[in-house]
């Protein structure tokens, strides 16, 4: 490949072509053709048994995600305006081609279960809106006796009521998202008009992601730009470095769009992450080239690139192959979005060394090196060893025992954090605690059951399992016990239709607010209902042939450890619905949302197993010793406990987000050791000197590193500037492990290297 390049860079104005004509198309492709995925489903393996069944039981109980809109009125909903608006919405719903009549539930469609002396009636709880008080006062009457609707679909304070809205798989997107948003503000006043539900977080995070995107990219182009104005003090180094990241980045959007993969949350952080990482290659070639200007005066610029391309091909590969590690070894992950993530972020830091070995070389042969000083040999390594890297490995070596005594602090206080550090996948918690959606989200979990649902299935192999009193009491004890877990707000199961049923065929007595005696009344009351109602209710909470049972458990939060408590709880009470011969499974986007949580442990262990293991290897291959890449690995994986005990400390969870930096920090962070490491054994063996080499690889090659820390650093900062906390808190780890890289590469394992391995060395001369 060297040979290659070096073949490639004599036509120096063709490459700088090339690239700039690519990345035009490349950015058209991904103008044009960049669409968002937040749709959980589409997170995960479909393969998986949980997905899997919860499909299965999906389909069979017809579970849904709904679009919750509240209308909420500042005295009372019971009157005429309130009431009319309803049927006015649902109506306007309708005209929706998405939206199927029988899919609306509302207080106007609702079903009114009542005992006649025929036997029993369903029907709503007004068919026309009102037209006076009188009328309203008879509706809210009606709504008070029923639990099933009384808190449940209009609020218990009575100001809130609800239509629950049930869309069909992949019917929702962002046009009827636009359209539901304007339907809402049109029918405000003196009622707001409230959307919720996961439909719509996942359509709000569809909305802000791309402009995330759009608003961070040209800042991180900014920060960089500046950054590396003041570190490379030339705006043609400084379009060079950035024209290597930009072309990368494009190029790699280009690909991954080509081939129908979307943008996920996560992959908006992808821009800032190839532009923090590629100006690294750029820094530690113009580093050499300065090297080598200040070295041999008057040389050529042919001679400069040659020197940059032999010198710096090797360590340069290698970084970029640790960095590809790094993310390639997110693969492992089953989560589609890590995967992609790791796949065309690996892509992207490729074709960053390709460029980077093309592009910058070109450059100088065009534009030249502008103005650098010379000097004699010996006069340019006096002043990398007199330079402030140089005083640090002094200090390192002069106080071993500080070095020793911190690291072993650091390392204990992170393995502290260690053990607080959790996982979660909510939602929600992708925005801002006072944004919009949360606090819409807020109310409506105040007002009613919960945005939220898992859904607990029952399944027994013999018919009528569900028409037995015994099993329905067990079901009412777990379904009742489950209201006191915290967060849980309403639970419905076949039991509440059951009691309701039981209830008003004996004159509405609420001491017969019970299950019914035995089988025969309970099958003669679910006889009556199929008659009389709309069975398509009854068939959301159990099957036509009573063998399986669907109980739905709304929840207040979407987060993991709630969604855990309620498994936890019914998991209990497996043995004893085992006894009558029923199965509990579990099914809905709240159970997923756990084992989507599991999903990202497993990945995150996995690949961050697999990117040490394939560093490691990469250093010992390119330093043909073992034991270097032992040493090598010191910086990362101090970086990598770090980086977990400041989660756990500052309670910052583990998600598809934050779960992507150990394996990122591994393949960067590395780069410090392989550049330091590679001139520090060069200038051994060139001068015998290992104090000098220690203080000449601190002072020329530590000071690339050190800049090349700085603008990674700047660049993940950006990242604070995201409207997604979860990508803020990316940016401020990512930066926190590098910095932490960093210092260990100059710390602790210059101290290792100097002290072990390279004194053995020397021992045995």
């Amino acid at each position: 490949m060297k040979e290659l390049i070096k073949s490639l860079i004599r036509k120096p104005w063709l490459v700088i072509l090339v690239v700039v004509l690519g990345t035009a198309f490349s950015t058209i492709v991904v103008r044009y053709h960049t669409r968002m995925e937040t749709d959980l489903d589409e997170y995960m393996p479909k393969h998986h048994p949980a997905f899997v069944f919860s499909d299965e039981a999906d389909k069979r109980f017809r579970i849904r995600d709904s679009i919750l809109i509240v209308l909420e009125h500042p005295d009372s909903i019971y009157n005429p305006s309130t009431l009319s608006k309803i049927v006015q919405l649902e109506e306007a719903l309708i005209q929706f081609p998405e939206i199927e009549p029988e899919n609306i539930l509302s207080l106007h469609t609702a079903e009114n279960i009542l005992g006649t002396e025929e036997g029993l009636d369903v029907k709503p709880f007004f068919t026309d809106p009102p037209t006076d008080s009188q009328e309203c006062w008879k509706i809210q009457q009606t709504v008070r006796s029923n639990t099933m609707v009384h808190g449940r679909i209009v609020s218990r304070d009575e100001r809130a009521t609800l239509i629950a809205v049930d869309l069909p798989d992949k019917a929702f997107s962002q046009s009827l998202y636009q359209r539901l948003l304007t339907l809402a503000t049109t029918y405000e006043g003196p009622e707001k008009i409230y959307l919720a539900g996961r439909p719509i977080v996942e359509g709000t995070m569809a909305l802000l992601g791309p402009r995330d995107m759009a608003r961070m990219g040209p800042l991180v182009i900014g920060i960089i730009a500046c950054t590396l104005l003041l570190v490379l003090r030339s705006w043609i180094r400084t379009i060079l470095t950035l024209g290597v990241v930009l072309a990368s980045t494009v190029g790699s959007f280009a690909i991954m769009t080509t081939l129908g993969i979307p943008m996920y949350t996560v992959t908006i952080m992808v821009p800032v992450m190839l532009i923090a990482i590629g100006v690294a290659y750029g820094i530690h070639l113009y580093n050499q080239a300065d090297y080598y200007v200040k070295s041999h005066p008057g040389c050529d610029r042919e001679a400069i690139v040659e020197s940059v391309i032999e010198t710096m091909f090797s360590p340069v590969l290698y970084a970029a192959l640790t960095t590809i590690a790094g993310f390639v070894s997110l693969v492992t992950s089953q989560v589609y979005p890590v995967k992609y993530f790791g796949i065309f972020s690996g892509l992207g830091v490729a074709t960053e060394f390709f460029l980077s070995m093309l592009l910058i070389p070109a450059g100088i042969l065009v534009f030249g090196m502008g103005k650098v000083r010379t000097g004699r040999d010996t006069e340019t390594e006096k002043i990398y060893s007199l330079t402030f890297g140089a005083r640090i490995a002094d200090g390192v070596l002069k106080h071993p025992k500080l070095v020793i005594v911190g690291t072993i602090l650091v390392i204990l206080l992170s393995v502290f954090g260690i053990t607080r550090v959790w996982i979660n996948t909510s939602f929600l918690d992708n925005f801002e605690k006072d944004s919009d959606i949360v606090k819409t989200d807020t109310l409506v979990n105040m007002r009613f059951g919960g945005t939220s649902t898992i859904n607990v299935i029952l399944d027994s192999s013999r018919e009528d399992t569900f028409k037995d009193p015994a099993v329905l009491e067990l079901m009412w004890e777990v379904q009742r016990g489950s209201l006191e877990l915290e967060k849980v707000g309403d639970a419905i199961s076949l039991v509440d239709y059951l009691k309701r049923m039981n209830r008003v065929m004996h004159e509405d007595r609420e001491e017969f607010d019970r299950i019914p005696e035995n089988s025969d009344m309970v099958a003669q009351y679910l006889l009556l209902y199929e008659m009389s109602g709309d069975p398509d209710n009854l068939w959301k909470v159990v099957d036509s042939d009573y063998k399986g049972a669907n109980l739905k458990i709304q929840l207040k939060s979407d987060d993991s450890q709630t969604i855990k408590r309620v498994v936890a709880y019914f998991d209990t009470y497996k043995d004893r619905f085992a006894q009558q011969g029923i199965e509990v499974r579990y099914a809905g986007s709240g159970y997923k949302s756990m084992v989507f949580a599991d999903l990202i442990l497993r990945g995150q262990l996995s690949s961050l197993a697999l990117s040490i293991l394939i560093v490691m290897g990469l250093v010992t291959l390119m330093f043909r010793d073992l034991r270097l890449g032992f040493v090598a690995s010191i910086p990362v994986s101090i970086s990598i406990l770090v980086n977990f005990g400041i989660m756990g400390i500052l309670a910052i969870p583990l998600t598809s987000s934050t779960a992507l930096i150990s394996s990122i920090a591994v393949g960067i962070g590395v780069d410090y050791a392989i550049h330091f490491i590679e001139r520090y054994k060069e200038t051994l063996r060139q001068t015998g000197d290992p104090v000098w080499a220690g203080r000449f690889a601190m002072g020329l090659t530590g000071r690339a590193v050190f800049l090349n820390a700085l603008i990674v650093i700047a660049g993940f900062m950006v990242l604070l500037f995201s409207v997604f906390p979860p990508n803020r808190q990316v940016g401020a780890l990512v930066s926190l492990n590098m910095f932490t890289s960093f210092v260990g590469t100059i710390t602790i394992m210059f101290l290792v290297l100097r002290k072990t391995y390279f004194a053995r060395k020397e021992s045995r001369k």
